[in-house]
Formats: structure tokens, C-alpha cells, sequence
């Protein structure tokens, strides 16, 4: 073969098998920011290498408490918020933003509560290298209603089978992912749907000349699996 010919083949080679290595360790640099430690996590499907348009202005560098005054749909909207919005570089760990939820659950339903909020937020383990990548999370809502499978539970259900109060709210959104690797942001959706099962008690408010004098209280009964929710 012409020597001039082998050295061209061999440049060939030589650039090809340089690219794939580059397009692997961007690859693997991704798949490090997002991956999911739970079952019930998948992976997103949509990366770019942009900051997210929908971006919060900013997104808490703390866990928030969970308000437990108002409705029931503005208690299952803050309840889904709680389980999606989390910074790494903030200093806290998955189970302080747990605790946020603990605060708010029923005592009846604590222990099974909390293995459902964990399958939410990412192991100790994951949380450790997605802090390496500054990863953020938060929630974007779309919908949020009584799934009909609810209904039709409460109307079978026997005399106190399903707690006073009681309630189911189908939620589905977007899932956001943003940090970087190396110097280059990167950001990842990814839709969601979950049900959240919650009860609501109503209290007299104790305001003088209230002009509601009935308000409510709110905690978490269960969570469904992510995206496995009641239709």
C-alpha cells in the first residue's frame, strides 16, 4: 500500500475513534447529572445544552415547609412541589427535604408515607455526584383533579373505609433538571404524573369577625408510585 495512503487510513482512524470517545464521555457527563437512583425515576429524554426557559427566577437554597392551610388542591400542589424542588449545592441532603413532607403526614400513615417520599428524592449516594454536577430540580404543574378511579372508590367504598376528609389528586408537569458538566450547563425535562393522597380537616378561624370562618388543615396520607398514578 502507498505509504502516503497508510498514513491518511491511519489519520482516518485515528480522528473516528477520537470522536467517539468525546461523544462517550459527554454521554456518560449526562447520564451522570440525571440519572435516577429508583425505579420509579427514568431517565429524561430531552437534553439541551441551554438553559431552561422555564427556569423559576430561583429556586429555593432550602428546604421550605409545607403550608397546610388553605384547600385540599393547594395543599396537594405544595405537597408536589416539596418532592421536586431540591438544590444540591445548597448543603442539605435528601432528608431534610424529607422532613419537609414528614412534617406534614398523618401519624397513622407515617412509616408508609416516608418509604414513598424517598422514592422520590435521590439516594445519599446519587445525591453525592449530582452535587458534583450543581444539580437543581424543580416542578412545573400542568394539571391537577380528582382522577374518576377515586370517585369511584369513595362511591363503593364501605361506612368509614376511606378516612373523613379524604381525597386523591392526579398531578402531572415537568420535571426540570439543570447543572452542569465541566464548564457547560446542562438541562433536562422530563414529564411526570403521580397521585397524591391526602385528608383535610376543617377549623374555625379564630380571627376576630372573620370574613371565612372555616378554614382547613391538610396532611399527606400516601403517594402513588411516580407515574403510576390514578386515572
Amino acid at each position: 500500500m502507498d505509504p502516503t495512503a497508510r498514513r491518511r487510513r491511519t489519520m482516518l482512524i485515528a480522528t473516528i475513534c477520537g470522536g467517539l470517545i468525546l461523544i462517550l464521555l459527554v454521554g456518560v457527563g449526562v447520564y451522570g447529572l440525571i440519572r435516577g437512583p429508583q425505579p420509579a425515576d427514568p431517565l429524561p429524554s430531552t437534553p439541551t445544552r441551554e438553559p431552561s426557559a422555564t427556569a423559576p427566577m430561583r429556586v429555593p437554597t432550602e428546604p421550605v415547609p409545607v403550608v397546610t392551610l388553605g384547600g385540599p388542591e393547594e395543599f396537594a400542589a405544595a405537597v408536589a412541589e416539596a418532592l421536586f424542588t431540591w438544590d444540591t449545592t445548597s448543603g442539605y441532603g435528601p432528608a431534610d427535604y424529607a422532613q419537609m413532607l414528614a412534617d406534614v403526614t398523618a401519624d397513622a400513615e407515617a412509616d408508609a408515607a416516608a418509604s414513598d417520599v424517598r422514592a422520590y428524592l435521590p439516594t445519599p449516594e446519587a445525591w453525592t455526584q449530582l452535587r458534583t454536577h450543581q444539580t437543581r430540580q424543580w416542578l412545573t404543574i400542568d394539571t391537577i383533579e380528582i382522577p374518576d378511579a377515586w370517585e369511584t372508590a369513595v362511591a363503593q367504598a364501605a361506612p368509614g373505609q376511606i378516612p373523613d376528609g379524604a381525597v386523591a389528586y392526579t398531578i402531572t408537569g415537568t420535571r426540570h433538571r439543570t447543572g452542569y458538566w465541566g464548564t457547560d450547563p446542562v438541562t433536562m425535562t422530563h414529564d411526570v404524573a403521580f397521585t397524591v393522597f391526602l385528608t383535610c380537616t376543617p377549623e374555625r378561624n379564630q380571627a376576630p369577625a372573620p370574613a371565612d370562618p372555616i378554614i382547613e388543615t391538610c396532611v399527606l396520607l400516601r403517594l402513588s408510585q411516580l407515574d403510576n398514578p390514578l386515572r
